[in-house]
């Protein structure tokens, strides 16, 4: 596993690199569907007023 000590001072974290990366993809698809949505309504409404 990928992983990254981040020493701070007197604290340390632990980074999980593949966690991290799964969450920053998972929150980009979420932010991609509203678009995706909104294309399809327009395209709906257009035929619509045709």
């Amino acid at each position: 596993m990928d992983r990254k000590l981040i020493i701070d001072g007197n604290a340390v974290y632990e980074i999980d690199e593949n966690c991290m990366l799964r969450k920053h993809l998972e929150e980009e698809a979420v932010r991609e569907q509203p678009e995706k949505d909104s294309k399809k309504l327009n395209e709906y409404k257009m035929k619509r007023a045709e």
